[in-house]
């Protein structure tokens, strides 16, 4: 059990002072929080937006390699993906949205002429060629989903934390601190109280005095 604080002027002016601080802290962490939650649809409504594109497209890609099977053996088209290098940059930076670290991803697919692309486009499709950069656009759009998830994720879990200390301050330190300054004020109204009524009697006790 936490011990009372001494019933005095000064732990009076203290236990103000911590109050004053707490509101203040209050106060921004519920802006902080807020902000936050701004934050989080945001990057929600981005998140679904591109969930639903790239459903769209990854049903186009699935088309498109349809067609190209039907056009070639499964062979062929093994040897074709095995031979597309293409090769892929992505880059990760990193954005801070109040205090909290979220990436910012952008990757890049390199585009070679036809004839440097690793594979002979004698025998090959218009159709496969289209199928292959489907898949790129795929693939770039899950890069862009999981920029969002990885943000979502770590901006829940600083909201979570935000809110239980606004809820500290709110309904356990505040209140806290509130109790001890009441107690400490009543206190010293008592002890006010007591030193005027003790006065008082020492002042007729001396004015009785004086007389004889």
């Amino acid at each position: 059990m936490a011990q009372e604080p001494n019933p005095t002027r000064m732990e009076l002016l203290k236990i103000k002072d911590r109050i004053s601080l707490a509101r203040k802290g209050h106060k921004l962490l519920k802006q902080k929080r807020d902000a936050l939650i701004l934050e989080f649809f945001k990057i929600l409504k981005k998140s679904k937006d591109i969930r639903s594109e790239l459903n769209m497209r990854m049903k186009g890609a699935y088309a498109s390699l349809a067609v190209s099977e039907a056009h070639h053996s499964a062979l062929e088209l093994e040897a074709v993906a095995l031979s597309n290098r293409r090769k892929m940059d992505v880059d990760v930076q990193v954005k801070n949205v109040m205090g909290v670290k979220i990436p910012n991803i952008t990757s890049s697919i390199e585009h070679k002429p036809y004839l440097n692309r690793g594979y002979s486009i004698i025998g090959t499709t218009a159709m496969l060629e289209k199928t292959m950069e489907e898949y790129e656009s795929v693939l770039d759009m899950a890069i862009q989903l999981a920029e969002t998830e990885i943000a979502i994720k770590r901006l829940i879990g600083e909201i979570e934390k935000t809110k239980r200390r606004v809820n500290s301050l709110e309904f356990i330190m505040i209140p806290r601190l509130e109790r001890q300054r009441k107690m400490i004020s009543f206190k010293l109204d008592e002890l006010e109280r007591d030193s005027f009524v003790s006065l008082k009697v020492i002042k007729r006790k001396l004015e009785r005095e004086a007389k004889h």
